[in-house]
C-alpha cells in the first residue's frame, strides 16, 4: 500500500473522532466493548479497592454462600510460617493486589479472563492463629475444600510454598492430580527441625498423602545448591527439567514434555516466583541465579493452553526485598497468565456449561 494523500484522508476520517474504545476489528471489539462505556470512559487502573487483576470482589462467608455461581475464585493466603530463611511472603497477596495494570486482554491466548469467566476475588483465608503453621494449613485446606466442594476452581496467591500442600489435599481429595510445577527448587525435602511442614517439602507431603500423582508431575526450572535434597522427586517418578536444560532443548520442547507428562487428567499448576532469575524477581525468600526470564516463563505458561487445570497458585512473593516492585508485578503477570489458561481448561469450561444450563 502506497502512502499518499488519499490514504491519509481515509485514516483521518476513520480515526480523528470518537474514543479509544471504538474499534472495528471484531477480535478486539469484543474486548473493548466490555471495558469502555458508550461515552468512551473506562475505569482508572489506580482507582477503587485493589483486587487480584481487578476482578470483582465478592464477600464469601465461612459457609461458602455465594460461591455456587462462580467458575473460579481468586484467594489470598497470607502466611509465611514455613520459610527456611527470609520471611515476608505473607505480604505477597497484598503486593500482588496493588499492581494496578495487568490485563484485561491476553493477546497471545486471545482472551480477557476476568470478563470471559465468572470470577471473583473472595479475599483471604481467615487464620485461626497467625503463629501456628500446622493449624494454618488446616485453615487453608478447609477454605479451599469449601471452594472445591462448590464446584469452583481455586487460584491462590501466597504466602510461602508450604501452602500448596493443604491446597492439594483439598483439590486432590477425590483423586490424585497431576502437577505443573515451575520453581527453582523441587520442594520434595524431608523433615527439618523436627517438622515436615515447611516450604521445602509440600510436594513430598502431597504424594505421601495420596493427593498428588508423581508420575504426572513435571518440575521446570530447577537449579541451585539444594539439588542433593530432591531425591524423592526422582525416586517417586517425577519429571525434573533443570534450568540449564531449558536453554539446551528450547521452550517448545519443554512445553511438549510437560504436556506429555500431565496428560489429559486433572492438573494443578504451582508457580514459585523464585523460578524467575533474581534479575527479574529479587523479592523472594530463596533467590537462585540462573533462572527463567519473565518472557520464558510466560511462554511456558501460555504453552499449557487446553490442559485440564483444576487449580493453581503463585507463591513466595516477598515484596520488602524489592524496592522496584518488579517482583510483585511479575507475580501478578504470572497470575494473569494462569487465569487466562483457565478460560480453556475443560474443568472450568464444564462449570461454564453448567451455569449456562441453569440460566
Amino acid at each position: 500500500m502506497a502512502w499518499n494523500e488519499k490514504e491519509l484522508e481515509r485514516l483521518r476520517e476513520r480515526y480523528s473522532s470518537g474514543h479509544g474504545g471504538e474499534i472495528t476489528d471484531p477480535r478486539f471489539r469484543k474486548v473493548a466493548d466490555r471495558i469502555f462505556s458508550e461515552q468512551g470512559r473506562c475505569a482508572a487502573p489506580y482507582a477503587g479497592i485493589p483486587t487480584f487483576l481487578d476482578a470483582p470482589y465478592l464477600l464469601v462467608g465461612d459457609e461458602s454462600t455465594g460461591l455456587c455461581d462462580l467458575q473460579l475464585a481468586l484467594i489470598g493466603i497470607p502466611t509465611d510460617l514455613g520459610v527456611s530463611n527470609r520471611p515476608g511472603s505473607r505480604f505477597g497477596p497484598r503486593a500482588v493486589r496493588s499492581v494496578e495494570r495487568i490485563g484485561p486482554y491476553n493477546y497471545v491466548l486471545d482472551c480477557a479472563p476476568t470478563y470471559d469467566l465468572n470470577v471473583a476475588d473472595i479475599g483471604d483465608v481467615s487464620f485461626t492463629s497467625r503463629y501456628r503453621l500446622e493449624q494454618s494449613h488446616e485453615d487453608i485446606e478447609r477454605r479451599i475444600g469449601q471452594i472445591v466442594a462448590a464446584g469452583v476452581v481455586p487460584l491462590s496467591v501466597g504466602g510461602d510454598h508450604s501452602i500448596t500442600h493443604p491446597i492439594l489435599r483439598a483439590v486432590g481429595k477425590e483423586r490424585p492430580v497431576g502437577l505443573i510445577h515451575i520453581d527453582a527448587h523441587c520442594d520434595t525435602g524431608g523433615l527439618f527441625d523436627q517438622t515436615k511442614f515447611h516450604h521445602a517439602g509440600p510436594l513430598r507431603n502431597a504424594v505421601l498423602d495420596g493427593v498428588l500423582d508423581p508420575t504426572r508431575t513435571v518440575q521446570i526450572g530447577i537449579r541451585g545448591s539444594s539439588e542433593y535434597l530432591w531425591e524423592f522427586s526422582y525416586d517417586s517418578g517425577m519429571t525434573v527439567i533443570h534450568a540449564e536444560d531449558i536453554s539446551e532443548i528450547g521452550i517448545d520442547a519443554v512445553i511438549a514434555k510437560a504436556r506429555a507428562v500431565v496428560g489429559g487428567g486433572p492438573v494443578y499448576l504451582s508457580f514459585d516466583i523464585d523460578s524467575l532469575d533474581p534479575a527479574f524477581a529479587p523479592g523472594t525468600g530463596t533467590p537462585e541465579v540462573g533462572g527463567l526470564t519473565t518472557r520464558e516463563a510466560q511462554a511456558i505458561l501460555q504453552g499449557m493452553k487446553g490442559v485440564n487445570l483444576v487449580g493453581g497458585d503463585v507463591v513466595e512473593v516477598a515484596p520488602q526485598y524489592d524496592a522496584t516492585a518488579n517482583t510483585a508485578h511479575a507475580g501478578a503477570q504470572m497470575l494473569f497468565e494462569i487465569l487466562s489458561l483457565m478460560v480453556f481448561s475443560p474443568a472450568v469450561m464444564n462449570k461454564r456449561s453448567a451455569i449456562g444450563r441453569r440460566a
